[in-house]
């Protein structure tokens, strides 16, 4: 029982790499005559089945985490669900789970409502630019690839940690060759290659839960004299605040994660869209239950007699019951690590070459610069992953407060009754949303300092009100400061109306006209054109 032999783990790390570069190299070659628009997106392409398995293999775990652990995304999520199942109990893992769950289904309510107003586009950073301007798809895209950057960064410090916890061994060479097999087949055939190997690596992962689980389940004697002293089983302050910031946190941090719109666009049509989220969102909400419970059962088996405080180890609660199963159950899971880690990150990968192509040089870039790009980015990554420590995983609860500051108030130009709202608004009400956040600290713990502290706090689970008033504060403020600077601005154009004796236009609607064809609706001489005019709402006229 535990681990590995050396020489078994080397050929399990290796001979899974090994494997997704052989398929990867293989569908490069398929796809070697694909044009540059192919290379960085597949729209309407995709069916419902495949678009579920990218789905979970991608979404299977981003989302934010402690970062007092070791990240909780990718492979990551060995480490955060158990801890917060030990931590927070059955409340609290629940909470995380369906908040990780849930926004799969937002793509599916937002994509379709995009791709009639831009239907040439498959990022939100493209209708950003045709619904505010470059500076606020600019300001966009910045945040979109800073956020990329740290999950790629992220995901190789989770597998090198993994890593050395199932085996014993040194992650670091795994986490390059990692970097190296994703480069080569992501930089030859783009993002069509990581859509099809994450289909292989999304049903791999299904199966090795169920396996792991079946595992885990009959190796494990619960206590039960220790199931109520725990305290897991009830509810929890920490439980109902989280059943707010979760859901706020991540669904807002999602919408910064380039290879989520990229994957919603690729559906073939907004049915496969609905099938593919829906049938993703329910299993990922099952892979993060079943994996957090490992939290749960750990307390539950052993409590604090074998392992210490909870505290102290609740963070690899998962590897310490791994620890005591078969070692062919480690090596499963370590090619489920290897397997989910490279699907995260060639996903990462290939959308931040494909954003940073399309809102920085408007694809404009040969194909050869571009495939040149994506070995040059993961330089920094390596670097940066090698020397990460809490302090550099820390930006990313600072990221979630910037989403949950931004989102909203960019969201609102979906709207078509808010058409008056401008891209120096949503700019000026995200910033907002942050300094609400420094106001609303410097208020509650009364003073500047801890209020300024808040913007980057240490964690989510604190006593005290301080994260939940945060996470109130970033949204509701944005949205303050956004229709303030509309009425700031609408007025400062009417009083210069009246100054030079001119026509007020800053309430007029824009008239911008979109054709798309509507699905369902005809094909050929019998299409129906779809014709957007933002003036009264659009309308279905034949060509």
């Amino acid at each position: 029982m535990g681990q590995p032999s050396t020489q078994a783990s080397n050929a399990i790390i290796y001979l899974t790499y090994g494997l997704f570069l052989v398929m990867g190299l293989g569908f490069a070659w398929k796809f070697r005559n694909q044009s540059k628009a192919e290379f960085l997106s597949s729209n309407r392409t995709q069916r419902a089945i495949p678009l579920a398995l990218n789905f979970i293999a991608s979404g299977t775990d981003l989302s934010p985490f402690d970062p007092s652990v070791p990240p909780g995304l990718g492979s990551g999520i060995l480490f955060t669900y158990p801890d917060i199942g030990a931590f927070a109990g059955v409340q609290g893992l629940l909470v995380y789970a369906i908040a990780s769950a849930s926004p799969i289904i937002l793509f599916a309510v937002l994509t379709p409502i995009i791709r009639r107003r831009t239907p040439n586009g498959f990022l939100l950073t493209e209708w950003t630019r045709d619904r505010f301007g470059a500076p606020a798809a600019l300001y966009l895209s910045v945040l979109t690839m800073i956020t990329m950057f740290l999950y790629m960064v992220a995901e190789l410090s989770a597998v090198n940690a993994v890593i050395n916890l199932l085996t014993g061994l040194n992650g670091l060479p795994a986490l390059i060759v990692e970097v190296v097999v994703t480069t080569i087949y992501t930089s030859l055939g783009g993002f069509r290659v990581s859509f099809v190997t994450d289909n292989i690596q999304g049903a791999l992962v299904l199966c090795m839960i169920v396996i792991c689980t079946i595992s885990i389940g009959t190796k494990s004697h619960i206590d039960t004299s220790l199931i109520g002293p725990s305290g897991l089983t009830g509810a929890t302050l920490l439980g109902w605040k989280l059943l707010y910031i979760l859901p706020v946190a991540i669904s807002t941090n999602f919408m910064f994660l380039s290879p989520f719109w990229m994957r919603s666009f690729a559906s073939r049509t907004d049915k496969d869209l609905y099938i593919g989220s829906a049938i993703a969102g329910v299993w990922i909400f099952v892979i993060l239950t079943v994996t957090g419970f490992t939290g749960i059962i750990a307390v539950w088996a052993h409590g604090v007699d074998k392992w210490g405080p909870v505290s102290e180890w609740s963070s690899v609660a998962f590897f310490y019951l791994i620890a005591e199963l078969p070692a062919w159950v480690v090596g499963l899971v370590l090619l489920m690590v290897v397997a989910l880690s490279t699907a995260v990150f060639d996903s990462l990968q290939s959308a931040l070459i494909s954003t940073a192509s399309n809102d920085l040089f408007r694809n404009k870039l040969p194909l050869i610069y571009i495939r040149a790009g994506v070995a040059i980015l993961t330089i920094p990554v390596i670097v940066v992953a090698i020397k990460a420590d809490a302090s550099v995983l820390q930006i990313f609860l600072i990221s979630d407060i910037v989403s949950a500051a931004a989102i909203p108030a960019l969201l609102l130009g979906l709207v078509d009754a808010l058409y008056f709202l401008s891209g120096l608004d949503v700019i000026i009400g995200g910033c907002g949303g942050i300094l609400s956040v420094f106001i609303f600290g410097t208020i509650y713990y009364g003073s500047a300092k801890a209020g300024g502290e808040l913007i980057y706090m240490k964690t989510l689970y604190v006593d005290d009100w301080g994260v939940f008033g945060a996470y109130v504060a970033a949204p509701v403020g944005g949205l303050l400061f956004l229709f303030g600077s509309c009425a700031i601005r609408l007025a400062g154009l009417w009083v210069f109306a009246k100054v030079k004796g001119q026509r007020f236009e800053g309430l007029d609607r824009p008239v911008k006209k979109v054709q798309s064809e509507v699905e369902g609706e005809g094909e050929g001489d019998n299409a129906v054109t779809r014709i957007e005019d933002v003036s009264d709402g659009g309308k279905d006229v034949k060509p």
